[in-house]
């Protein structure tokens, strides 16, 4: 058949199925399937670290599938069904489970407009992705939304807070990491970062400190550090506006 001859070979390859980078968005599934079912059951720091694996799982199996020259239309619709539901439904039911119950409508209302702002993200993520500036996301990313989620959750857990008591605070959190998510804000993505680029030694050494204090209290450090990253688009907003004031003369 002549379709067969003018095919290219490279859209026959970007169509497979490859094993070891879905194994990873695969084992990513299943860390967010895990979370839910112990938000269910009431084990909410299980849970809490679920999100957390799933985030670092979901990070992986996109540079396996770069480093392997497996990448592919299934992998890359795989990966974006496994973050809806590891970084969109579970910490929404997370949060719920642990603090919104008792408000009523309010809760399950705080806790869709996370899961819905998960979905917009990802869908807006996958259109624009040939047209944006690869430097920057538009939006707060949605493993990232996920993981303040889960490290408020886990880090209120760890000094002995009860959702209850918690429950509005946690209720302005999540609606504003689902704001954040489809909202035209620019969130440094990492991407230039050359990881084959030789570093100063200072580098080297910062990192282990970095890591030192992660394992020291992993809870409030992974809070603060995607706070403070759920915060940076704000303060990138503020400074392009102050740029773009009459009379600046940084103009």
């Amino acid at each position: 058949m002549p379709e067969l001859n003018n095919r290219n070979p490279l859209n026959l390859r970007r169509r497979g199925i490859y094993l070891l980078p879905n194994l990873f968005t695969t084992a990513a599934l299943f860390s967010g399937f895990y979370a839910i079912v112990q938000a269910m059951n009431s084990r909410f720091e299980y849970a809490a670290v679920a999100i957390f694996i799933a985030m670092v799982l979901d990070g992986l199996d996109g540079r396996v599938a770069r480093l392997t020259h497996t990448q592919s239309e299934f992998g890359a619709e795989y990966d974006s069904l496994s973050d809806m539901v590891s970084f969109g439904v579970a910490p929404s039911l997370l949060m719920y489970e642990w603090a919104f119950r008792d408000l009523g409508k309010w809760g399950w209302f705080a806790a869709f407009i996370y899961c819905v702002g998960t979905a917009l993200r990802l869908a807006r993520f996958n259109t624009n992705i040939e047209v944006i500036d690869k430097r920057f996301f538009q939006g707060l990313p949605s493993p990232a939304a996920a993981a303040l989620i889960a490290g408020f959750v886990w880090v209120m857990l760890d000094n002995h807070f009860s959702g209850h008591e918690l429950r509005w605070y946690a209720a302005a959190l999540t609606v504003f990491a689902g704001l954040s998510m489809v909202s035209n804000l620019r969130f440094y993505s990492f991407k230039d970062f050359n990881m084959r680029k030789s570093v100063p030694f200072i580098v080297i050494f910062l990192l282990a400190l970095f890591f030192i204090l992660i394992s020291s209290y992993p809870a409030g450090v992974l809070f603060l550090l995607f706070l403070g990253y759920a915060l940076s688009g704000y303060v990138l907003w503020l400074l392009d506006m102050r740029k773009k004031t009459p009379g600046n003369p940084a103009l």
